[in-house]
């Protein structure tokens, strides 16, 4: 077993988007270093359900949603369960892509230094239009590879701006140790939701397969575990230079543009230029994956196994619904607001399907879960049931 870089990158990818740039930003400058054992805890859970999903889809040779589907022998069943992945994925992924495509432009106008001359209209449309190519005229191989190199540029970015930074080790290492500061409750939810993300779960099970057999299961699951630790490492970088530079300042920070104008006077325009880099790969990187996992789904719920026009159609659908959005400038908050009840309706649910896959032996054999990952597994679905109360309750204003 040797360690290459896979379709575990692409995980990494996908939920270092600007929603986790922001979250991670607002956590470090509003409670510290305090909240870094969130990311960790995150972390870990998010390696131990990818780690099934790549077991189920390797052993099985089958995506997660067609899996899923099959396990399932009500056809009423079925149906609902189709028509709850395909709403919830299809519809949540194309309001956060809007929100990807305009964080992409954000980085580039923070490395600018302000506005882009010619506006974000252009890069938004030229990110949609290479996002469609890569996914629509590219070979898997290519796509893996690009992301790969974006997610790679993103760490660097982020983790040179955490060590122009310099923080107090001491201070940084105490924020492992798990607690909750006063009003932080909601924050630390926030930073495990936003890295725990149920489409990942679908595009780690459809990418590995096209990469890799049952024998190179342990080459997958490795990569899963550096790819997805790599993931959280610039997660807490992200959180840790917000708390090293902001906590305590009193300066109003609603996203990571704020951070990185309030670094520009006090460790010059380097930190800000990485910074903005950072933020651009992370929206770009997002901005391909969202659409890449709801190609997979579509294609897996219509079983077309030959032709790639429902891949295509998915993801096209995700791309420009949510360039659209972007050209707009709107803000999708009723589409986030649905989409929301649906992922956090959503999440559970796929814990609890991809648990009994775990456990079916008539599928996976000798591969089937052990005690150890049975218990792990139990935990993580209490956890994602209650994650999915707070964001149903928030989406529905009940938690503030």
């Amino acid at each position: 077993m040797r360690y290459r870089p896979g379709p575990g990158m692409m995980v990494s990818a996908a939920f270092i988007g600007p929603g986790t740039v922001t979250a991670c930003t607002l956590a470090g400058a509003n409670f510290g270093f305090a909240l870094l054992w969130a990311l960790t805890f995150a972390t870990g859970t998010t390696i131990v359900l990818q780690s099934f999903a790549i077991r189920v889809a390797l052993v099985t040779r089958l995506g997660l949603a067609e899996a899923m589907l099959k396990s399932v022998h009500s056809p009423f069943i079925r149906g609902l369960a189709a028509l709850l992945l395909i709403s919830a994925l299809v519809l949540g992924n194309a309001a956060y892509e809007a929100g990807n495509m305009s964080g992409a432009a954000l980085g580039l106008e923070a490395i600018n230094g302000g506005a882009l001359p010619f506006g974000i209209a252009p890069v938004i449309i030229a990110i949609a239009i290479f996002a469609s190519a890569m996914l629509i005229f590219s070979k898997p191989k290519w796509v893996e590879n690009v992301l790969i190199a974006l997610v790679l540029l993103m760490s660097a970015a982020f983790i040179l701006t955490f060590l122009l930074i310099r923080p107090d080790l001491g201070a940084l290492l105490a924020g492992f140790v798990p607690s909750i500061p006063d009003g932080g409750l909601l924050t630390a939810i926030a930073l495990i939701g936003t890295t725990i993300v149920p489409y990942n779960l679908f595009l780690h099970a459809g990418s590995v397969r096209n990469r890799w057999d049952r024998e190179q299961l342990p080459d997958a699951q490795l990569d899963n575990m550096v790819s997805i630790g790599i993931g959280g490492l610039v997660s807490m970088t992200i959180l840790a230079t917000a708390a090293a530079s902001l906590f305590g300042s009193d300066k109003t920070i609603e996203n990571a543009i704020d951070m990185a104008q309030q670094l520009t006077p006090l460790f010059g325009n380097m930190a800000t230029v990485t910074l903005g880099a950072g933020l651009f790969a992370a929206g770009l990187t997002s901005a391909i994956t969202a659409p890449l996992a709801t190609g997979y789904i579509v294609q897996e719920i219509f079983k077309s196994s030959r032709s790639q026009r429902p891949f295509q159609i998915g993801a096209l659908i995700v791309i420009l619904t949510g360039t659209f959005a972007a050209l707009l400038g709107y803000r999708p908050v009723e589409l986030i607001f649905i989409a929301q009840i649906a992922n956090g309706l959503l999440l559970p649910v796929i814990a609890i399907f991809l648990l009994r896959l775990a456990n079916n032996r008539k599928l996976l054999g000798e591969y089937a879960n052990g005690l150890i990952s049975n218990i792990l597994g139990t935990a993580i679905l209490l956890i994602t049931i209650a994650l999915s109360f707070r964001l149903i309750a928030r989406a529905l204003g009940f938690w503030p």
